[in-house]
């Protein structure tokens, strides 16, 4: 799958809105392409109490639901319609998904689609050997 196209099934979720007085969601979208080549999307989601979500988080947790876990690449998008990259909470939890995902290639430019692994935004990472 070509990056506009992953790019743009994220982009079709973004719909900043109040959910309650207390919560606020879809300002931030995420898509990612996992091996098999499915497409999985999610909304970040605001909450007074902390207890929110990130889009990308959200976009895991679908496609765990769905049996799945190896991510091959990530995209998020930020309420202007600009690429943005994934916290350092969401880079931690995307380390742990699959052995692989060190090789996870995340978009951070979409002109000229330029992309990085998790690997370079994740150096060093401590959790490698226990997938040995």
């Amino acid at each position: 799958m070509e990056w506009k196209e992953l790019y743009n099934k994220a982009k079709e979720k973004l719909n900043p809105r109040m959910v309650s007085p207390f919560i606020e969601a879809g300002g931030v979208a995420a898509a990612i392409l996992t091996e098999s080549g499915n497409v999985y999307t999610g909304v970040c989601i605001d909450t007074a109490c902390t207890l929110g979500m990130c889009a990308e988080r959200n976009a895991i947790a679908n496609m765990i639901t769905n049996g799945e876990s190896k991510i091959v690449r990530l995209v998020c998008v930020m309420r202007d319609g600009s690429v943005g990259s994934p916290c350092g909470a969401c880079r931690e939890y995307l380390m742990q998904l699959h052995k692989d995902s060190p090789e996870m290639e995340i978009l951070v430019d979409l002109e000229p689609e330029k992309s990085v692994l998790l690997k370079e935004l994740v150096p060093n990472w401590w959790g490698t050997k226990r997938f040995e």
